[in-house]
Formats: C-alpha cells, sequence, structure tokens
C-alpha cells in the first residue's frame, strides 16, 4: 500500500475505554494467532509447493482465503459480495481505501497483490507480504522489461495480479483517477489476445453514527492506532464488494483506453454504493 493521499483531516477518534481495551484483547489475540497460525501453515505448505509446481500454487491459495475471510469477521466487520471473482488466466484492478484491503480483496478469492518495492522493506507488513506472493515493482524504465516478464510469468501461472492504479489509499469516499503506466503490461504480444482485468470495486459502510471515512486509511495516517482503533469498536459497518465483468485487453487499443474503461466501472459502482 501507499498511503500517499492528502485529503481533509483525519476523523477524530475518542479515547479507548475499558470496554475498547477489552475487545482489543478479545478480538486482537485471536487476530494474531489466526493471521500468523495461518502463515506457519503456508510457509510449511509452500515449502513442498514449491519445488513440485514452481511458481503456481494449488494449494495455499485457500489458506489465505479462510485466514482473510475469517480475520473479518474476528473485527465484527460484515462483508459480501456480489458478482463472481474472474475465473482462468486475468488480473484485477479495484479502487484503494485502507489496509483492510488486503483482508477484504482475498475474502473471496486469492489474488497475489503488486506493490511498489518499498514495502518489502516495511516492518510486519513487508514480511507478509513477501510471504504472500506480493509481486514488487519498481518505478524504474530501465526495469519495465523485466516487470513486464514478470507480470507474464505470474499470469501465465494462473495467479490473479492484483493492482490499485490510484496508486494511494484514499479516505474511501472516492475513487481517485488511475494511473496508467500498470496497464501497459497487458499489452504484452504473448498476453494482449487472451488477457481479461476485471474491475472491483470496494466499498466501506461505516458503523451507525461513525464518521463516513471511518474505513479509510490515508495520508500520514498511522496504521498502529488506526487497526487499534479497528478492534476497539464495539460495532462495526460492512464492506461490499463488486466483481464487475471481466475486460477483454484485445478490445482497446492502448493503456489508457484500458484505464479509463476500468476506471468508468469502479467509479460507477461506487457512487451507487
Amino acid at each position: 500500500m501507499n498511503a500517499t493521499w492528502q485529503g481533509d483531516a483525519p476523523p477524530p477518534r475518542a479515547r479507548v475505554d475499558a470496554l475498547g481495551w477489552l475487545l482489543v484483547l478479545l478480538r486482537g489475540a485471536p487476530l494474531g494467532l489466526l493471521v500468523f497460525g495461518g502463515l506457519i501453515v503456508l510457509l510449511t505448505i509452500r515449502a513442498v509447493e514449491r519445488p513440485v509446481f514452481g511458481v503456481a500454487r494449488p494449494v495455499t491459495p485457500y489458506i489465505t482465503v479462510f485466514v482473510c475471510r475469517n480475520a473479518l469477521r474476528l473485527m465484527g466487520i460484515g462483508f459480501y459480495a456480489v458478482g463472481r471473482p474472474i475465473a482462468g488466466q486475468g488480473a484485477v484492478v479495484a479502487n484503494h481505501s485502507s489496509w483492510l484491503d488486503i483482508f477484504v480483496l482475498n475474502a473471496a478469492k486469492r489474488i497475489y497483490f503488486v506493490s511498489k518495492s518499498e514495502v518489502a522493506g516495511w516492518p510486519g507488513i513487508g514480511w507478509l507480504a513477501r510471504a504472500t506472493g506480493t509481486l514488487f515493482i519498481e518505478r524504474n524504465r530501465s526495469k519495465a522489461a523485466a516487470q513486464s516478464r514478470q507480470f507474464r510469468d505470474r499470469l501465465q501461472a494462473g495467479h490473479k495480479l492484483l493492482l490499485f492504479p490510484e496508486g494511494t489509499s484514499s479516505d474511501g469516499r472516492r475513487v481517485l483517477p488511475f494511473k496508467t503506466s500498470l496497464f501497459d503490461a497487458f499489452f504484452a504480444p504473448e498476453l494482449r489476445d487472451t488477457l481479461s482485468v476485471q474491475p472491483v470495486t470496494v466499498t466501506y459502510r461505516a458503523p451507525d453514527g461513525a464518521d463516513p471515512r471511518f474505513y479509510g486509511w490515508w495520508g500520514d495516517m498511522d496504521f498502529g492506532s488506526h487497526m487499534l482503533w479497528m478492534l476497539a469498536t464495539p460495532r462495526h459497518g460492512t464492506v461490499k464488494v463488486v466483481y464487475h465483468d471481466p475486460i477483454k485487453v484485445a478490445d482497446f487499443k492502448d493503456r489508457k483506453a484500458l484505464a479509463l474503461a476500468c476506471e468508468e466501472a469502479v467509479r460507477a459502482a461506487h457512487l451507487h454504493r
């Protein structure tokens, strides 16, 4: 994730009271056990899976889906989906509002995030990202060809690569303009004629009476305090994921046209949430 969008000041947070700290304990302990226990199981199975299947992962994706779906349940966030995740070879593009998107977008179908290379070095998050198969990229033209090959190899292995074309997270009340650079990899000769891209819209509904930006994570907001508040909240809202019809890359003349079509699909569903 890349929390650099600067919007209005974040909503004020009340101090965590006694009930809140109890919820942090009751939710945080099993959540940590679920996430890190699931990761240990995943890495153990992956140690066998890798030499047999290489880049393909026929077993471990199911562990990720189980962990992410139940993580939302433990936090008390309602989840529901409209439409169906893309089947077969394809990529996914979605709007980006929060670190919670990691759990939300993996809750229905295993996907692999495409992230800036700096995230690999972030404490905790970077380690988890590497362990779960995130594809790291650098914004360097000299690396473009090599990164296109990585896209191709992962997509041809059946991985669903997910991009956040906004390039940053927002307050959850808007969809920022899509950047087009990453769409260029989809037009590689070996991918263009067969590849489809699925736009996905993620919308959060705040708890009753809370600021509509409750789940947003942006600007200079601290991850630790934001997560603490999520755990301490007695009654949560919901998150809705809309899987739009996949779009064939071959139907578009270039990356800008494809990016615009994806952005319009995501934005239209977000406006009518």
